[in-house]
């Protein structure tokens, strides 16, 4: 039984990667004024974020479901089964459609995953199912493995201006109003598949190191893969990455971002660190 392994653009998993691993990639999209991109083909992250400087902050869509159908029809030519696995359903609709355009299709088994979580970290549970699916494994026990990986699965992230988060509907109005008011610098977290503050920080400093702190203890010396993720902080990033392996050694660190469609959320200035073990 061969299974094709689809996800979206904001797994942020870079090309080179997708095409090795034969990840199939349906785009979110922004819509500035009339002009709409997709992500990751249109639009990169780094010409995003120079594009908001100049700008109304754009909105952000889902894929149309017709796009998953045309997909999935696609894929039925050449695999049994398809595990379709997306950003948490309590901030899109993403996932819903994969779930409609599996129960329009025939001759192909859709198996959609809720990753209930975005970005890289999402992308850990698609790496996870491609490399499975190339030694040919099926979809149940895909789909068991990726469960599995939810039990030691977890991000934080901090944010530099909350408002981004809150126009865009993903932070009550009074939640925003009390972090601009203390100019906190709130760790926020998935929680039920939604984006909600975690603790009131002071400072960018002590966020991000409250986030270590928080990986230290989930990996405790065992053997974990974690993701330091940035909106347009490169440089940061890698700075930290470095005094983080040396921190921590039983820890793996990759460096990913914030793409334009969570970039509209959380602003640029950004940073996360998410982890799962081995």
């Amino acid at each position: 039984m061969k299974t094709a392994v689809v996800t979206d653009s904001t797994a942020y998993i870079p090309k080179d990667l997708r095409d090795k691993l034969d990840i199939h990639m349906i785009p979110l999209s922004v819509i500035f004024g009339t002009e709409t991109y997709q992500e990751e083909v249109e639009i990169t992250a780094s010409e995003f974020f120079e594009e908001v400087k100049n700008r109304e902050l754009p909105t952000t869509s889902q894929p149309p479901v017709g796009e998953f159908v045309q997909l999935f029809e696609q894929l039925s030519k050449d695999y049994d089964s398809v595990v379709s696995i997306h950003l948490s359903s309590g901030i899109s609709g993403t996932f819903q459609g994969a779930v409609s355009a599996g129960e329009m299709v025939e001759n192909i088994d859709v198996f959609a995953f809720d990753s209930e979580i975005s970005c890289m970290v999402q992308g850990f549970y698609v790496l996870e199912a491609a490399q499975m699916a190339q030694e040919g494994k099926g979809p149940d026990e895909i789909m068991a493995r990726l469960e599995e990986m939810k039990k030691t699965l977890y991000a934080y992230f901090m944010v530099d201006d909350l408002s981004h988060l809150q126009r865009g509907g993903r932070l009550s109005s009074a939640q925003a109003l009390i972090g601009s008011l203390l100019q906190v610098k709130p760790l926020l977290h998935f929680q039920d598949k939604k984006i909600v503050p975690f603790e009131k920080i002071r400072t960018r400093k002590k966020a991000m190191r409250r986030m270590v702190d928080l990986l230290a203890e989930a990996s405790a010396g065992e053997q974990y893969r974690a993701v330091i993720i940035h909106a347009n902080r490169e440089q940061e990033a890698n700075e930290w990455k470095k005094e983080l392996e040396a921190e921590l050694p039983n820890v793996e660190f990759v460096i990913s971002y914030f793409g334009p469609v969570i970039g509209t959320h959380l602003g640029e200035g950004s940073m996360g660190l998410g982890w799962v073990k081995k």
